[in-house]
């Protein structure tokens, strides 16, 4: 079973997926926890990298190129094995950030995008995708904006948010979308809810 954990920074899923990770341990369920870029130690040198105001990309392409390469090495080290193992993985983020952050936020070209993303994830998808969705100006006000992709403008945000939720809509079984302007508690319990009517579906 595999869980992603989407939206823009700022959104609140960091908060939900540790929430989701105790309470799947609490019901005795083994899970893989892990996040994009980085979850290898190769992934976690390219994520320093892309964060970095400094020596990050300065082009779209190369951008796309490193999370790419990140999500290669995390797929044949980490989720594949997990999966093939009868464990959940539960991730930070998969491809629809990059489809959301890259061809809607710096306008590369979809297909050209989907072909790369087509030779990182060996066929493997999201059973349920949870979406975390908030406008633009109150997920900054939540964030410090210190790395480099929080340093972009509200304007990127914005055209983010809207991929995210063409995204939802274009599937609407596998991406849940969840409204992050309320209070944990009650984000949780909607979350919460999601896993268990996959797990109902599932198991």
């Amino acid at each position: 079973m595999f869980i992603t954990l989407e939206g823009i920074d700022g959104s609140g899923k960091t908060t939900q997926l540790n929430l989701l990770a105790a309470w799947l341990q609490e019901q005795g369920l083994e899970a893989v926890i892990t996040r994009e870029p980085g979850g290898t130690p190769l992934g976690e040198k390219i994520r320093l990298l892309l964060l970095s105001p400094e020596d990050g990309p300065k082009t779209a392409v190369a951008e796309l190129l490193l999370y790419a390469a990140a999500r290669a090495e995390l797929v044949q080290r980490v989720i594949k094995p997990a999966l093939q193992a009868g464990k959940i993985v539960i991730a930070d983020r998969f491809n629809d950030s990059t489809w959301a952050y890259q061809v809607w936020g710096r306008g590369l070209d979809p297909l050209w995008v989907k072909e790369v993303l087509s030779g990182t994830t060996d066929g493997i998808k999201p059973d349920l995708t949870l979406l975390f969705d908030l406008v633009p100006s109150v997920s900054l006000s939540r964030i410090k904006r210190g790395d480099r992709l929080e340093q972009e403008n509200l304007d990127f945000f914005q055209r983010v948010r809207q991929g995210y939720l063409a995204l939802a809509q274009e599937e609407p079984e596998r991406i849940r979308l969840i409204a992050a302007d309320r209070s944990v508690s009650a984000i949780w319990t909607e979350v919460r809810a999601e896993v268990e009517t996959l797990f109902t579906k599932i198991c």
